[in-house]
């Protein structure tokens, strides 16, 4: 059965959406994501992705007092995004208690540091973050697209023992618009021995319910969820 991670987005320590990754397309949502989580754990949810915005735009780890309270205060398995360039970083992350830290800039940017930290906690930890628009990977919170195709993006890390690639299509998040089923049944059909985690425009049941039918590892919902195109109470049945 496909995993299912509810998305929390953080600025200044509240839970928010964007759209397309745009800063200026901001909605709050919850001025207390411990709330929000505790919501999400009184369904049965057992994973949580939790992302750092501020992190991803200031380029160190802010909301890590959030990841703190909430793994303090919940059972969920949080795994934790954006910011995340340093090894102190890192170290601060698993600190504040997150099961798994999902990094995608440094992957691209500086592979000699990504796989360190491969060798160093195991690829159990750690998600390799592949943010793609139009089949190139963007870094930096979404800001820079790059050259590189993200099935090369892929393969490469393979190689290098990744187990899990989060994939999230930027030209469909946060827009409602339906996730791009196509885009992930090729990823899985190319690389099977991989967790590949879809993520970005999941806007109903009926999408889940595909990606589960084709391998994938798992699925973060946001906007839906808090949009209430997706309900929680339609989310149980994959517990």
């Amino acid at each position: 059965m496909i995993r299912i991670v509810p998305a929390i987005d953080l600025i200044d320590g509240k839970c928010v959406r964007l759209t397309q990754g745009d800063y200026a397309q901001k909605k709050i949502y919850n001025e207390d994501p411990l709330e929000v989580a505790r919501m999400f754990e009184a369904h049965g949810i057992k994973y949580l992705h939790l992302v750092d915005l501020d992190g991803a735009r200031q380029k160190h780890v802010v909301n890590h007092k959030v990841l703190e309270r909430i793994t303090a205060n919940t059972k969920l398995s949080v795994d934790f995004g954006g910011g995340i360039k340093t090894d102190e970083d890192l170290k601060l992350v698993f600190q504040s208690g997150a099961a798994q830290a999902t990094i995608g800039s440094v992957a691209v940017s500086n592979p000699e540091l990504f796989e360190s930290w491969l060798q160093t906690y195991g690829a159990e930890k750690i998600i390799l973050g592949a943010d793609a628009k139009d089949g190139k990977i963007a870094v930096s919170g979404w800001m820079d697209v790059t050259n590189l195709d993200i099935f090369d993006f892929f393969a490469a890390y393979e190689k290098k023992q990744v187990n899990y690639v989060l994939c999230t299509d930027i030209s469909r998040d946060g827009m409602l618009q339906g996730t791009a089923i196509d885009l992930y049944i090729n990823l899985v059909k190319r690389f099977p021995e991989l967790k590949i985690i879809a993520s970005g425009g999941v806007t109903r049941v009926e999408e889940i319910d595909r990606l589960n039918e084709n391998g994938l590892f798992a699925v973060i919902i946001g906007k839906a969820i808090y949009e209430g195109r997706i309900t929680l109470k339609e989310l149980e049945k994959y517990q």
